[in-house]
């Protein structure tokens, strides 16, 4: 009989974490390492989304990155939309993007990784050009959460911020997004000495499996049932879908009373 419950408890294991490997990762369980808190505990951002028009409910476990200058969301008493792009290598949708953004006058934000400011010079003059914020993804996309040595974390922000401005002549702008949402207690504090504001999400969808892409309809369905004050939405600029449905989706967001701002109102108001 023990060897049968222990034998369960195995296969439960399993299923839990394959249930939070989902490509719907807003939604997920956000992975913990099982120890006690400490500022090397690693954990991938997650939310919990809702349809009835307000923000996500908090993270309890995770309310320790508000001591460093982390956003998950904005505002909660405006109607404001922080529309950001994670962006680790160019896929031919970018120019659309920019077009539909300045079609609406509509500022965003580009969380770019440095091979990407090197092979698309043009593209990242003009994001900045058109009034954009280029951001920190990290110079290789590492996984940031488990560096202890700040030398090294240090290198992965500022070899960017390097690129950036050979390419432009101009200094990147202070926000970071940890790569694939993970992070750490350390990493937060990392960041936060050097100068970063650090931006998670509050909406998010599987948008990023450039083979596998969403309709149209699923898509414009999906991110607006679940538009709220203070969004802090995550696109990636490799989805054909999203380049077919900013238009669209940016009239609705319009049409329902919410205006666009760029992550440097989100830090004055929040």
């Amino acid at each position: 009989m023990t060897k049968k419950i222990i034998f369960l408890i195995a296969c439960l294991d399993i299923v839990l974490i394959a249930l939070s490997i989902t490509c719907d990762f807003d939604s997920k369980v956000a992975f913990v390492q099982k120890t006690a808190h400490s500022k090397m505990s690693v954990y991938e951002w997650y939310y919990k989304p809702r349809t009835d028009g307000r923000q996500p409910e908090k993270n309890s476990e995770m309310e320790f990155i508000y001591s460093y200058d982390a956003y998950g969301v904005g505002a909660s008493d405006e109607k404001v939309i922080y529309l950001t792009f994670d962006a680790g290598y160019e896929n031919g949708y970018t120019d659309k993007i920019l077009d539909t953004l300045e079609k609406h006058d509509a500022p965003a934000a580009f969380f770019v990784v440095g091979s990407y400011i090197e092979t698309n010079p043009e593209l990242i003059k003009r994001m900045t050009d058109e009034g954009h914020l280029v951001c920190n993804h990290s110079m290789h996309h590492k996984d940031m959460a488990v560096m202890s040595d700040f030398e090294e974390y240090k290198k992965e922000l500022l070899d960017i911020e390097e690129v950036f401005y050979k390419s432009t002549g101009k200094s990147m702008a202070k926000f970071f997004r940890p790569p694939k949402g993970r992070f750490s207690e350390n990493c937060l504090e990392y960041a936060k000495e050097l100068g970063y504001v650090t931006v998670f999400w509050s909406f998010a969808y599987c948008d990023w499996l450039v083979d596998d892409q969403p309709s149209d309809e699923f898509a414009v369905s999906k991110i607006i049932s679940r538009t709220h004050p203070g969004e802090i939405a995550l696109l990636h600029a490799t989805s054909k879908t999203n380049a077919e449905i900013l238009d669209e989706v940016i009239s609705e967001w319009k049409s329902m009373g919410y205006s666009l701002k760029s992550l440097n109102h989100l830090i004055k108001t929040s």
